[in-house]
């Protein structure tokens, strides 16, 4: 890590005021692979830039310090490999005594300070700039935020004080909170500003340029900024109630991080600025040391570093994909036609059995592409090239020149191989064919195609444009350049992908339905329905377990429990009352949103015995379950080891980090070894 030092004499004013000099520092990491991150080498350098830049403000008249970085990224936030490291609590609390050391320097400087934030700017990032006096951003800037409650931490080098102060609590709240817990969601460039974050934003070909352009009519007194008034009390209140209220749907209570971030954005109403410093470095103390960031920090690592290079792909070159034809119109084909034209930009076909399901998937992925261009995310020009390059049929012949065809039709083995064998003779010889189902044997239906090797699975989880994970299923007969093939469109459309051995529902479908026959097992046995539901709180999983069966769909539920209580029938069950939810209609039993209730469709819909459990023994059936199942996955071979098994859930199903994923959390609560005699770990 570097952060280079220079003098700038910044550019008359409109006014035709000459500013003065301004001294620059730009983070830079010294490999443009690699962001400039804040451990104790990051904010060592800068320490001691700041040390020059104060020397040339008392001795050569410097009039201001401003701070950028390069390569599109400005900060990425504190060294979280050097966080893992940390053994004691002291250590622990000098982390954070450090970072504030250091970062204050810049609100406490004899001139003011300028963030030109030209890039990524998370965590100790954004917090780097908000102590500075002033901001400028570039439009094209998508990664602002403050995730360290998803981690496992809170923002301790300044963020719980200076954000609510700048930008008010509630838009502390939504960073810090709502969007660290959303997968830790960030804001664009327009949006800071928006939210009065920046004081101002240019474009990216001259950022820097109109940034010291501003930063020196500001100096001349030509542009004035304005700051919000202070936030009242009763707003602040409704702020870190709205938080807590996230966090509980989010967490359940079962982080600890949420919470003391809440606690501190509270305080920050009314403490002075060391003290409020102080409750920080002794919060980042306690939580350096805690499990939950052990976890977070692991399952976050794993997730960076599948996502760069996936395990498992072959090194073979993959063939080039030009065009893709998806087989099938459906909901589900739709969403995968519009990420495929999306993400890869290449002609896109559809093809189902009525013209009138062809036009309506047709019409879905346009309509996606017009979201896309109302959101911002494509240009006028891309959207309506898109919109022509989608088309569809009702003959599978409209596939035959496509590199690419993925078969996404009705969950039935007998449907699926009655497509391949019709699919087969009309695609090209080197074509790649993948199917995506969810748990159906993809070696029973190559069994069909002459050349089985070509065929691959290519499982996507709903809602496609949002879950990041893709199981790459490999059979006996897939060959390399099949399977090099879909590791590098899943890279393309920005998937991770983990390979999997062909297996009965592979991974994710088959350890949580594992753990939803424990759950249904409890409703069967006479346990209360929200008792049920309240059991796997300490899980923290985003939904809890019926909420997120009504969401998958009971009748894809069912199908996947049947198709594992034929495939392990000594483990998988198919309930009663599962079937009798689904004859239902599959009604919504709980509230969607919010603190859990009933809806009262349970109501003379199930039946259960005598022998009902408490919350406590649903847990612990539930954690036992999961540690039988996932170290059966890994003797079998489904994949290479648990850390899959932890990437699967965490981007497949949003199992928090803080639970590692899930191996971690079964290690450090005796699941592991009370089932199977030895840890994941």
């Amino acid at each position: 890590m570097t952060v280079h030092v220079r003098t700038l004499d910044l550019p008359r004013t409109p006014g035709g005021t000459k500013p003065g000099t301004m001294a620059l520092l730009t983070l830079d990491s010294g490999d443009p692979r690699r962001p400039f991150v804040l451990g104790q080498p990051g904010l060592g350098d800068l320490d001691a830039a700041l040390d020059v830049a104060e020397r040339l403000v008392r001795e050569e008249g410097v009039v201001a310090i401003g701070v950028t970085g390069v390569n599109h990224v400005f900060c990425a936030g504190a060294d979280l490999k050097a966080v893992a490291s940390i053994g004691d609590l002291e250590d622990s609390r000098a982390v954070g005594a450090l970072g504030h050391r250091v970062l204050r320097r810049f609100a406490d400087a004899a001139v003011p300070t300028f963030a030109f934030v030209n890039g990524l700017a998370l965590g100790g990032g954004l917090e780097s700039a908000l102590h500075c006096s002033y901001r400028t951003i570039s439009g094209a800037v998508r990664g602002i935020g403050l995730p360290e409650a998803y981690l496992g931490l809170v923002p301790g080098w300044g963020g719980t004080y200076l954000l609510p102060r700048l930008a008010g609590p509630d838009v502390a709240v939504k960073v810090a909170i709502e969007n660290a817990l959303a997968s830790n969601k960030t804001l664009s460039g327009p949006q800071a500003l928006l939210a009065g974050i920046a004081d101002a934003l240019f474009e990216p070909a001259d950022f820097l340029v109109q940034s010291l352009r501003w930063a020196g009519t500001v100096l001349a007194g030509e542009t004035s900024v304005d700051r919000a008034e202070p936030a009242d009390e009763a707003t602040w209140s409704a702020a870190v109630a709205r938080g807590r209220a996230v966090a509980d749907a989010r967490v359940h209570g079962a982080a600890p991080a949420p919470y003391r971030t809440l606690d501190l954005l509270e305080a920050a109403r009314t403490n002075d600025r060391d003290t409020h410093f102080t409750a920080e470095d002794q919060a980042l103390a306690d939580l350096g040391i805690s499990p939950e960031l052990k976890a977070g920090l692991y399952a976050f690592d794993l997730v960076q570093r599948y996502g760069r290079k996936p395990t498992g792909a072959p090194q073979v070159d993959p063939r080039k994909v030009t065009s893709v034809g998806v087989v099938g119109a459906g909901l589900m084909a739709s969403q995968l036609a519009l990420l495929f034209l999306h993400r890869l930009q290449v002609p896109v076909v559809l093809t189902d059995v009525s013209a009138e399901r062809v036009e309506k998937g047709v019409g879905f992925v346009r309509q996606g592409v017009q979201d896309l261009l109302a959101k911002g995310r494509i240009s006028s020009d891309t959207a309506n090239r898109l919109s022509a390059s989608v088309s569809g049929s009702v003959e599978k012949s409209a596939l035959a020149d496509c590199d690419f065809v993925i078969e996404a039709v009705f969950e039935e083995m007998s449907v699926k191989q009655d497509v391949l064998r019709e699919l087969e003779p009309l695609l090209r010889e080197d074509a790649v064919l993948a199917t995506n189902t969810s748990s159906l044997s993809v070696t029973e239906m190559a069994s069909v195609l002459k050349n089985p090797e070509r065929f691959v699975g290519f499982h996507f989880f709903n809602p496609v444009a949002v879950l990041p994970l893709v199981e790459v299923v490999r059979t006996e007969t897939t060959d390399d350049v099949a399977l090099a093939t879909a590791f590098a469109v899943g890279r393309k459309l920005k998937k991770t992908c983990v390979l999997v051995r062909d297996a009965p529902a592979f991974v994710v479908n088959r350890i949580s339905t594992r753990m939803f026959d424990e759950v249904v097992k409890a409703v069967d046995a006479g346990t209360p329905l929200l008792d049920v539901e309240h059991s796997l709180d300490e899980l923290g999983l985003p939904m809890t377990p019926f909420r997120l069966g009504h969401f998958v769909g009971p009748a894809v539920m069912l199908h996947v429990h049947e198709t594992l209580a034929a495939a392990f029938p000594d483990r998988y069950t198919v309930s009663d009352n599962l079937r009798r939810w689904v004859e239902a209609g599959g009604p919504e039993l709980v509230t969607p949103k919010g603190p859990v209730a009933l809806t009262g469709a349970h109501e003379g819909l199930f039946q259960g015995g005598d022998s009902p459990l408490t919350r406590e023994e649903v847990l612990r059936t539930v954690q036992d379950a999961l540690a039988d199942e996932i170290r059966r996955v890994l003797d079998e071979g489904v994949v290479a080891g648990p850390e899959d098994v932890d990437v699967c859930l965490v981007l497949g199903t949003g199992h928090p980090l803080f639970t590692g994923g899930v191996t971690p959390y079964l290690d450090r609560v005796g699941a592991s070894e009370r089932v199977t005699g030895r840890r994941f770990h």
